[in-house]
């Protein structure tokens, strides 16, 4: 993922987990703040509680990837992911599944356009 698609700073972060609008599954906590970009940024967080380096490495590539294939249908909004542990050990169609639950409930997808 490109460096203008990412959330890095720690102030960054703590502004987005600040304004409180997130939502939760068993897989992610997400928390989402609208910013003045043309497109979204991203954020992720993973515990070391969650395993050792390569296992960490393997979860947050696969929030990279589902949000790379979903980044031109996504709202201009900054988004934190928060790995839980019930993401551990699912595979990548249950991953991928898992995240698009949360955009759906937190509405981030653009509205189709009807022709």
């Amino acid at each position: 993922m490109k460096k203008e698609y990412r959330v890095k700073k720690s102030t960054e972060f703590d502004r987005i987990i600040k304004e409180k609008k997130s939502f939760a599954n068993r897989q992610f906590v997400i928390y989402y703040s609208k910013n003045n970009e043309n497109h979204m940024r991203l954020g992720i967080s993973v515990s070391k509680k969650l395993g050792k380096a390569h296992e960490r490495n393997k979860l947050k590539r696969y929030v990279r990837e589902n949000f790379n294939k979903k980044k031109d249908l996504i709202k201009s909004y900054d988004i934190i992911i928060i790995v839980r542990q019930g993401a551990v050990g699912i595979d990548f169609d249950q991953f991928s599944n898992s995240i698009n639950h949360i955009l759906i409930k937190t509405k981030l997808y653009k509205e189709k356009r009807r022709k």
